[in-house]
């Protein structure tokens, strides 16, 4: 019990409730605890959002696709990771990404049925999850009005940034140079520079039709640096 109570408690929607709450959770809700072997995609874009997801161990990669499928971008996220709880209400209670296990996962589940007549009783509970899902809008905004970079590098690292999840962590971008011309209205040759000297600065590595960054933290530092 005390080992699941902490281990609870690190997750971003139980944050702060007390033992004796937990104790009641316990006996009131349902936990689905589940476990998927590496190469599972247990989630498609597209699949209804009828539950909450909750990553408790593993290394997960979720691959999102641009609405024109022209390019496929892959972030892993590692541990203590809710997955799409701002699908689970709204006009679109779909996932926008798909999700695939990277190594064996374990997961817990939780119904929306359950969530709505148990864990919203929970007035910790409900604040948790105002606050993940206000954090998340309000993210999305400030990268909206980020003002759009003029050189080629900050061009690119501003293209993936803003289709970043997590800024921290490896993220892959499937993309043909083609594709890349016509996003950025740039000549092939320009695009082509410019990603060398971000290679250069091991800010990301170039594969076949791929573009592999291995940090976007390093990324958006390097963004960030005052000339």
């Amino acid at each position: 019990m005390d080992k699941l109570f902490s281990n609870m408690l690190q997750l971003p929607l139980f944050q702060g409730i007390g033992q004796e709450d937990f104790t009641n959770i316990l006996g009131r809700v349902k936990l689905h605890f589940t476990k998927h072997p590496a190469g599972e995609t247990f989630i498609r874009r597209g699949d209804p959002c009828n539950e909450l997801i909750f990553l408790l161990n593993g290394k997960l990669a979720i691959s999102t696709a641009s609405s024109d499928e022209s390019f496929l971008f892959t972030e892993y996220v590692e541990d203590s990771y809710l997955i799409e709880p701002q699908a689970l209400f709204g006009l679109q209670t779909c996932y926008m990404s798909s999700y695939t296990a990277e190594t064996d996962l374990s997961m817990l589940r939780i119904t929306k049925d359950q969530i709505v007549k148990d864990l919203f009783k929970y007035q910790i509970f409900r604040i948790n999850f105002a606050n993940f899902v206000c954090n998340k809008t309000q993210v999305l905004r400030n990268k909206l009005w980020k003002a759009i970079p003029t050189d080629m590098e900050h061009k690119i690292a501003y293209f993936i940034l803003q289709r970043c999840e997590r800024i921290e962590g490896e993220k892959r971008l499937a993309i043909q140079m083609k594709n890349l011309t016509h996003i950025f209205h740039e000549s092939e040759q320009s695009i082509f520079q410019a990603l060398n000297d971000l290679q250069d600065k091991n800010l990301l590595q170039l594969k076949q039709n791929e573009i592999l960054i291995p940090n976007g933290l390093a990324l958006l530092q390097w963004c960030e640096q005052i000339p």
